[in-house]
């Protein structure tokens, strides 16, 4: 894999400065958990892929309330922070096909690492809203088929779309080791989010 051109301590000084919101926080730290055990479950550089999971919404603060710019705005602060070209390209993968942002409508993702996240950061929904309709709201509690089962359910955390989760395929990982995956990476890390 290529370098990213930046260390995890430079990620968590990008996201200090610019993200405030807790709910986006907590996203980036579930994208990067699940990023890092398919990173491990491929045998690839598993703090580069978590790295990618942290930083992909690193604009999503700044571009909530103007979705043309999200995944745009990421670009130069980025580079500013001195990623590589390949970190860039595959962070703003994540909004390809997204009907808000125009300039990315009608481009593909094609790399194994683009379709895993994606996957990832579209995954972390249904798992939280998972765990949010437990009784204790805890992920420890949610089961793996239960959890099967409410992502077949498309009145389920429907936000989720289902066919991004599902890119996962096309990284050589079926969906239900996907949620499999996904559940223990979330449940390892229920500390450090507060479920």
């Amino acid at each position: 894999m290529e370098g990213l051109g930046i260390t995890k301590v430079q990620a968590d000084e990008l996201v200090e400065k610019y993200v405030a919101e807790p709910m986006t926080r907590l996203h980036l730290l579930e994208s990067e958990a699940i990023m890092k055990a398919l990173a491990k479950r491929f045998g690839e550089d598993e703090e580069a892929w978590g790295i990618v999971g942290f930083l992909h919404d690193i604009d999503w603060d700044l571009t909530k309330n103007d979705q043309e710019q999200h995944c745009i705005k990421a670009v130069d602060l980025l580079r500013q922070a001195g990623a590589s070209e390949f970190l860039i390209q595959t962070i703003i993968s994540h909004g390809y096909g997204v009907e808000t942002i125009p300039a990315y409508r009608d481009r593909e993702r094609k790399t194994k690492i683009e379709h895993c996240l994606v996957a990832a950061e579209t995954l972390t929904g249904i798992i939280v809203a998972s765990a949010l309709v437990q009784p204790d709201k805890k992920l420890a509690s949610v089961q793996l088929p239960s959890l099967k089962k409410k992502f077949k359910s498309k009145s389920f955390a429907a936000n989720c779309d289902r066919d991004l989760v599902k890119e996962c395929e096309k990284a050589g990982i079926s969906v239900d080791e996907f949620l499999e995956l996904g559940l223990h990476a979330l449940q390892k890390i229920s500390d450090s989010l507060g479920m």
